[in-house]
């Protein structure tokens, strides 16, 4: 259409009616165009377009009607509207006009008012019908173009209609697949037809703004797609739906693929894994197995290199166990052969096919060593890696994919407490025993609600004069059906879940409050000491000085008679936070001391940078001082070291006479051991403080021995 209202075309033999309507039709804001003769309006129409032709029926040489049928044969009705006038009143010609496919008509004379309501009513359904059909290519030009397939539910109907492309992505043709709602449904997985219903369900009846809902849709090849629906309801004016409409999206990629390494992820892994399993119950002499790979020492690259470096690091592996499998071990690509994924972090699965022994799949797993043996070059540095892995062989029995996943894991976690680089194939011996560390992980978040655990002291005795000056405070658990467990029955595990911290904190409170009814009641000078152990978890939450001094002011103990046992493994992972927090400590008068000292590689260093107050000597190397003069040298050094670093020396495991008489004379001042006594509960350690303990009698004929032993040696001088 031009600016103005609209272009006319007014076809009439007589001129004075031709000009006169045209005049008036223009005065209105019409553009008009007069043609005098049915053969003058065919040519102007074919010339230009027009939006409405008012066409006289009575014409010499080509009347109105043949005007008419000539012009129906290119431009429907819808397409331009023709008015009929006519002089004659009889039914039988409007209804012949109407026929041929007029559009409305008037009568001569032309009564204009009339007229012109009638050529504007015709003007506006064309306008909506050009919009409707605008909008409607526009639609179909977007369906076409567009990746998503579109639905447009009918609610009262009980109808879809799915458009080619929503077909297409499913495998179908157009004509395929009917308007019943079942033939989206009945496609949808098991698990996610209920809530997909839901969904819909909710969305209808208005208790979502937008319905959003994946699933997963079996595409006509058998497998499994996964869709994003998205959908909005139309309502009526009390707001009850009666149409939804919306698309559908496959996001398979997204949902199978690992974004970092393009490699199938667990979601593909499990689905062909699911397969394997569907397979192997149809088919008797099939078999498969499943390799579970974790990179050896990954946490170090990312910590010391940077995560960009470790990404990198990992696409380079994942390209090279592509690369490396040959063809009957791994396909990287959903709907053939087996995969290789990437289940997250630093691990990977294989899923190797049709394989029947363990040697097969071991095979493929020296394979994988010694591929990931050869240096790998990361923005230009040169990096060595390795993998523990694990294998499961399919037995019957198994019925879940993930039960195999599983299984495979337990096997590797055996394979890297071996060593790094190896391989372990899972048997039921594994089996039970990752059910019994579950069982027992399980009983110890049981143990932390209900404080199941109680606290045991083993004395720690000055070597001069006997008397017990500190006790080490260890904790014990009293499991309801085990009985007694000690540390190293569930320390681990605790350390591993992130309890030691409840329970560390449950022992110092307890030792505290223990320690302070001694002192009342057993005063002495100097005060009696508590030593307990510190696990490296404490060094990576901030609030471990404030923890302790609370507890601490709880109990009314004095912070100078704490003193906390730090291994070297506890201060490796984290020496700057461990820095930190030995310094808070200390500012808080809590005495800190290094525990096992010489078991680690780097002890001498740490005695230098971290601000420890006592020394404690490792029972190995006590054990062996009168079976190795190497042994003896070594405590002989470290007691001197420590005591130029003015550190107070405690020697651990001291079992014997000889034990204890060596380390009197080296001088160093406390020991704690059988010799004395071990960990005992809070009753019976407090009889070691109302009597006399059986040890300084010992203590006392030692001291007569050296006596006599000197006034000899004075004689003879």
């Amino acid at each position: 259409m031009s600016d103005s209202k609209g272009s006319l075309l007014v076809v009439d033999d007589n001129e004075m009616n031709r000009d006169l309507l045209a005049r008036r039709l223009r005065r209105q804001g019409f553009r008009v165009i007069a043609a005098e003769n049915g053969h003058r309006a065919l040519e102007a129409v074919g010339r230009e377009a027009f939006d409405l032709v008012l066409l006289d029926v009575d014409m010499p040489d080509l009347d109105g009607f043949q005007v008419l049928r000539v012009l129906r044969e290119s431009y429907p009705a819808d397409r331009l509207p023709v008015i009929m006038v006519t002089a004659m009143t009889g039914s039988e010609d409007v209804v012949k006009a109407l026929s041929i496919g007029a559009s409305d008509y008037v009568t001569k004379p032309v009564d204009f008012p009339v007229a012109l309501a009638r050529i504007k009513i015709q003007l506006d359904r064309k306008r909506a019908l050009d919009a409707l059909r605008e909008s409607e290519e526009r639609y179909a030009l977007a369906a076409r173009g567009a990746n998503d397939g579109l639905w447009d539910f009918d609610l009262p109907k009980n109808e879809i209609y799915f458009s080619p492309r929503w077909k297409s992505m499913l495998g179908w043709e157009e004509g395929e697949i009917s308007r019943d709602p079942d033939e989206w449904f009945s496609r949808v997985h098991a698990d996610d037809q209920d809530r997909l219903k839901a969904d819909v369900r909710s969305h209808v009846e208005g208790e979502t703004p937008l319905l959003e809902v994946e699933y997963r849709i079996r595409h006509r090849d058998g497998n499994f797609r996964w869709m994003l629906a998205r959908g909005l309801a139309v309502r009526d004016t009390s707001g009850k739906a009666y149409r939804v409409a919306g698309s559908q999206t496959d996001i398979t990629l997204g949902k199978v693929a690992d974004a970092l390494t393009g490699l199938p992820n667990r979601i593909l892994f499990i689905d062909q894994l699911n397969r394997c399993l569907a397979r192997a119950k149809r088919q008797r002499d099939y078999a498969f197995a499943v390799i579970f790979l974790d990179l050896d020492g990954f946490k170090l690259v990312n910590d010391s290199l940077g995560h960009v470096t470790g990404d990198q690091l990992l696409i380079s592996i994942a390209h090279r166990l592509e690369r490396s499998l040959r063809a009957v071990d791994l396909v990287a690509r959903p709907g053939v052969g087996h995969t290789i994924a990437r289940l997250g972090g630093d691990e990977f699965t294989v899923l190797i096919d049709d394989v029947h022994t363990a040697r097969d799949a071991a095979a493929v797993a020296e394979r994988i060593k010694a591929e990931l043996s050869k240096p790998f070059v990361v923005r230009g540095r040169e990096i060595f890696t390795s993998a523990s892995m694990g294998i499961v062989i399919y037995a019957p029995g198994y019925e879940l994919a993930e039960d195999l996943v599983r299984d495979a894991d337990t096997a590797m976690y055996r394979a890297k407490m071996r060593g790094k680089g190896c391989h372990e194939i899972f048997d039921s011996e594994m089996r039970a025993s990752i059910v019994a560390r579950l069982q027992l992980e399980t009983d110890l978040r049981v143990a932390v609600e209900r404080q199941e655990f109680r606290v045991d002291y083993q004395p720690i005795v000055d070597l001069q004069s006997g008397r017990i000056v500190s006790f080490e405070a260890l904790v014990r658990w009293q499991h309801p059906t085990r009985g007694l467990l000690f540390p190293g029955d569930f320390i681990t595990e605790a350390e591993e879940m992130g309890l030691i911290i409840n329970i560390e904190e449950y022992v110092l409170r307890e030792a505290a409050i223990q320690l302070r009814r001694w002192q009342e009641c057993y005063p002495r000078n100097p005060p009696l000491h508590i030593c307990l152990n510190l696990s490296s978890k404490h060094f990576i939450v901030p609030d471990l000085q404030a923890k302790c001094e609370r507890i601490l002011r709880e109990s009314g103990l004095d912070p100078a008679c704490v003193v906390l046992e730090i291994t070297e493994s506890t201060v490796v992972p984290h020496p700057d936070l461990a820095t930190i927090t030995m310094t808070g400590l200390k500012s808080s008068n809590i005495r800190i001391a290094i525990d096992d000292f010489g078991t680690g590689y780097s002890s001498l260093s740490y005695l230098q940078r971290f601000p420890f107050d006592n020394l404690k000597i490792d029972r190995s190397f006590v054990s062996r001082m009168h079976r190795s003069s190497d042994s003896l040298e070594i405590v002989r050094t470290i007691v001197t070291l420590a005591h130029n670093l003015n550190l107070s020396v405690i020697a651990e495991g001291v079992e014997t006479i000889e034990q204890l008489t060596s380390l009197q004379s080296l001088g160093c001042e406390m020991a704690q051991g059988y010799l004395f006594s071990k960990a005992l509960p809070a009753g019976q350690a407090e009889l070691l403080l109302t009597s006399r303990p059986p040890w300084e009698e010992l203590f006392s004929v030692l001291s007569g021995e050296c006596a006599q032993t000197e006034i000899a040696a004075n004689s003879r001088a």
